[in-house]
């Protein structure tokens, strides 16, 4: 069964409320689906005949602040058995949880860990949300697009007091002039 077959049959045989909308690239197969339903998604992926997707590849989220629903967490998933590769995106705002899929996928453990720890997306009933790529006094969630660039925490080490400092970090700049005009530009007045 190849790529076009997979969207076929997968569009014919889920249920509408599942997946609102798909996609087929040359890349693989992309489904949308609301916060409710990747786990039931992702559980028919997994075991139907027709699909067989045994790996995870992994899930990320991605901030796009200008959405109503600003968050999408997206779930990579890979077929072996029929080489297709398949996409799930599901949307969410900053308090809307996601359904864990660790019970099909072990490895989504990992993934919806550093998905809350760097994105600030939690999964709903989730056994060790626990922050897996930052310190545990980590204020904010780094990847999203309205975190500072400097962050909110200045580290470094004390080589006479022998130990690692943290301090609010503090911004201050004097006012600057900017002048726009190219220096290599001359004005001719005549």
């Amino acid at each position: 069964m190849d790529n076009q077959s997979i969207f076929q049959y997968s569009w014919e045989i889920l249920p509408k409320k599942w997946v609102h909308k798909m996609k087929r690239s040359e890349h693989g197969n992309r489904s949308y689906t609301n916060t409710d339903y990747p786990f039931p998604l992702l559980c028919f992926l997994k075991w139907h005949t027709y699909t067989r997707v045994q790996v995870l590849i992994d899930i990320c989220g991605v901030d796009h602040p200008s959405r109503k629903r600003r968050f999408e967490v997206v779930h990579n998933l890979l077929s072996t058995r029929y080489n297709s590769r398949i996409r799930v995106q599901t949307s969410a705002d900053k308090v809307t949880r996601i359904s864990p899929v660790v019970s099909p996928f072990p490895s989504a453990d990992r993934w919806e860990r550093e998905v809350w720890d760097m994105s600030g997306v939690s999964s709903i009933n989730h056994l060790d949300l626990r922050r897996i790529s930052t310190d545990y006094g980590f204020e904010g969630h780094p990847l999203r697009k309205d975190f500072p660039l400097s962050g909110y925490v200045e580290v470094w080490y004390d080589d006479p007091e022998k130990r690692v400092v943290s301090e609010p970090i503090e911004m201050t700049q004097e006012f600057r002039y900017f002048d726009f005009a190219s220096p290599w530009e001359q004005r001719s007045d005549g």
